[in-house]
């Protein structure tokens, strides 16, 4: 018996959880036998999808009429004699986060890390969203602009700047397709965790982000409950939660629009075409913390936080949109 081995099993569990990684834990079960039994244990967990699911290059086959040669002859060789071949079973790679997480039985707080951003922007745009959802969405906050300067000289367009029809409704189609994209991606992670939510009822905490910070999908306890509840009736019934192929059906939508042509912010970045846009459930009639919901959503963030502070001054737009 090593010191190791003295290590009481809360203290071992207490540093696995520290590590969270779980490409990581899955290497720590193959090291004993105690550790494949506590490494699932781990209560807090990071989960890249990337690095789990990630394709590994194939070396390239070399193509030159003796290295071809040669192939056919072994693949001929190969399909005579059957019996002197051993068939390779293909490698099954898990396809969800709830395979890849099936060992685990006491996930509490999990966070999930996916390769990329959803949206399709045109170059220089940017959209950051955060997403609260439960069965269905809960509330959204996107802040997006159509592209970041840096012009200490820039004048910023007043408050109550009037804007021509025309501008003004060519600005709105563009930020009604910033929404959507945004709306579109977080319902595709929603739907992307379902199994995952069904399976693990004592996760009290559920984020899901992307590497580059585009966006964030949140699930908290109550959500979690609510959404197995829901699965849970519509199968006694034989039916199932509406899906548009591989994303949750986004509710019709109250959005609380702001936006400025220019705005200009204190460390000198001048963003064209910033936008703020509340999302809620059409069924929420009070907007009035609008404020609040928006400042916590990018409270981490210096400069999307202070557009979000300056673009709460600006007129608020409201838009009904139908389910989608």
């Amino acid at each position: 018996m090593d010191a190791f081995d003295a290590i009481p099993n809360h203290v071992v569990i207490d540093i696995l959880n520290r590590v969270a990684d779980v490409k990581t834990l899955i290497r720590c079960r193959s090291v004993s036998k105690r550790f494949n039994s506590l490494a699932t244990q781990s209560d807090s967990l990071l989960l890249q999808l990337d690095q789990i699911l990630g394709t590994t290059e194939s070396e390239p086959e070399v193509n030159s009429p003796v290295a071809s040669f040669f192939r056919s002859i072994f693949k001929s060789i190969n399909g005579f004699l059957p019996i002197f071949s051993r068939s390779a079973k293909p490698v099954e790679t898990p396809k969800s986060p709830a395979q890849i997480l099936a060992g685990f039985n006491r996930i509490k707080n999990l966070e999930v890390e996916l390769y990329g951003g959803d949206a399709n922007l045109e170059k220089g745009a940017a959209v950051k969203w955060k997403a609260e959802f439960g069965d269905t969405l809960k509330s959204s906050v996107i802040v997006a602009f159509r592209s970041a300067t840096v012009n200490a000289s820039a004048t910023e367009s007043p408050v109550n700047a009037v804007e021509t029809d025309s501008e003004f409704v060519c600005g709105l189609k563009t930020r009604v397709v910033w929404t959507i994209n945004a709306l579109m991606a977080a319902s595709t992670r929603h739907h992307l965790m379902r199994d995952l939510v069904k399976e693990h009822k004592e996760m009290e905490t559920l984020t899901v982000r992307d590497r580059e910070e585009e966006g964030t999908m949140v699930m908290d306890a109550a959500g979690m409950r609510e959404y197995r509840d829901t699965e849970a009736r519509v199968e006694e019934k034989g039916l199932g939660l509406e899906r548009v192929k591989d994303r949750t059906e986004v509710p019709n939508v109250r959005m609380s629009m702001r936006h400025a042509p220019m705005l200009k912010l204190k460390s000198g970045i001048c963003l064209e075409a910033a936008t703020l846009v509340v999302v809620r459930p059409s069924g929420v009639t009070s907007d009035d913390n609008d404020a609040e919901l928006a400042t916590e959503a990018f409270a981490a963030d210096c400069m999307y936080g202070e557009a979000v502070t300056a673009l709460l001054k600006r007129r608020r737009n409201v838009l009904e949109m139908n389910s989608f």
